[in-house]
């Protein structure tokens, strides 16, 4: 095989588009069992799909605290050979799901799973955005290709189910993951040096204590919003087979009809993105959570077409709010620290939040869809009062140009 080149400039084009396909996989794999849940729980003999979901729990644990280390292994070891253990760890253990015979091998498979997820988000996003100079845009293109993932997810596995079986859903994209990881080991360059040596500076220079503020408020954001994401994602197909009975039942017009609703509110992350190059954070943050609050209980309150349309909509705001933890991230953190700082709030935020894919069964089955929804409308209302209080960027710059001045 012919020597790879290095380069110390932007990626090339191919290799972004694999790091942007990177996104759409870690989130379609680890929603392929919540799209199959139903098809799944008969299989292996539960009477209902709410007894089965906590199964899938320990992914998303593993997605969170593995994303500790991975951000480590990124700054300190490469971000480049982390990411070939990402492409083909996810297509190693999603066939380990395909053939699994038990409720708890599954469970072991997707554990497995999320441990290899949860180096993307940490290392993929700091790799994608070391040398842009729009940021915003390129993480908003970045959130499209990952909820594209979701939407996938949605329609592959429904049609899969259709026309095979479940362990189909979980085979097939095993062997994407695989030529993924074989076309990045062709194109992508070998980095001259680890990220922890070099001197790429954020955009905004916070004073240490503002910038230990700043992190505090984006994790605690982070874990209301990855909250809103898995309670979500994770539900809306239920929630639709369940609000759409006498209306259409077919679970392969359902994942499609889901797939759309995907598709269409993670566009709202490239406007997002790219209104976050040239805004302050902290108003449009507060902005975006604040609309949430509203569409999240006329959500719980309808049913049908009207379900869809309000979910669609409430889709466009959830997703709309993910490029902001990464874009602050951006403009808030050295370049050569970003993964180790992402993988430490990746780590509280998804490890708690996965709390929502452990209780989401339960919770529906004790409470109903109507409750988690009111539910997660207060959810919204605390990431209101929590990016509250984020420093603003005007006030440091002010004190910035009065340092100055003074020196």
């Amino acid at each position: 095989m012919a020597d790879v080149p290095t380069v110390t400039q932007d990626l090339p084009r191919g290799v972004k588009l694999l790091l942007n396909a990177a996104h759409a996989i870690d989130h379609m794999f680890l929603l392929i069992f919540a799209a199959a849940v139903g098809v799944i729980a008969i299989d292996f003999n539960y009477a209902q799909w709410e007894d089965l979901m906590p199964f899938g729990v320990g992914a998303f644990i593993l997605f969170g605290i593995g994303a500790l280390p991975a951000g480590r292994l990124g700054d300190l070891w490469g971000r480049r050979q982390m990411m070939l253990v990402f492409f083909f760890g996810m297509g190693v253990t999603t066939l380990l799901a395909a053939i699994s015979q038990s409720a708890w091998q599954l469970a072991a498979a997707l554990t497995l799973m999320g441990a290899f997820a949860s180096i993307y988000h940490p290392v993929g996003i700091p790799m994608l955005v070391q040398y842009s100079t729009r940021p915003g845009l390129t993480i908003g293109f970045n959130g499209l290709a990952g909820n594209l993932g979701v939407a996938v997810a949605a329609l592959l596995t429904g049609f899969l189910v259709k026309w095979f079986d479940w362990r189909a859903a979980f085979a097939v994209p095993a062997i994407i993951s695989f030529v993924c990881g074989g076309l990045f080991l062709l194109w992508c360059p070998v980095e001259t040096e680890p990220p922890s040596k070099r001197t790429i500076k954020a955009k905004v220079q916070l004073p240490k204590r503002m910038l230990a503020r700043a992190l505090l408020v984006l994790t605690m954001a982070a874990v209301s919003g990855n909250l809103l994401y898995n309670f979500t994602t994770n539900g809306n197909g239920q929630l639709m087979i369940e609000r759409f009975q006498g209306v259409i039942e077919d679970p392969a017009v359902l994942g499609t009809l889901l797939a759309l609703v995907y598709a269409v509110a993670a566009v709202a992350q490239i406007v997002v993105g790219r209104l976050l190059d040239q805004f302050d954070v902290k108003p449009f943050f507060m902005a975006m959570a604040m609309v949430q609050i509203p569409l999240l209980v006329l959500v719980s309150l309808s049913s049908g077409w009207l379900l869809y349309a309000s979910l669609l909509v409430t889709m466009m705001f959830v997703f709309g709010a993910i490029p902001f933890i990464d874009v602050m991230i951006v403009r808030y953190v050295d370049d050569r620290i970003r993964s180790r700082v992402a993988g430490m709030r990746f780590a509280v935020s998804l490890g708690l939040s996965a709390l929502a894919v452990w209780a989401l069964g339960p919770f529906v089955k004790s409470a109903g869809f109507d409750m988690l929804f009111l539910f997660m409308a207060f959810i919204a209302l605390c990431t209101v009062g929590t990016v509250a209080l984020l420093p603003s960027e005007k006030h440091v710059a002010a004190m910035s140009i009065k340092e100055e001045s003074l020196t």
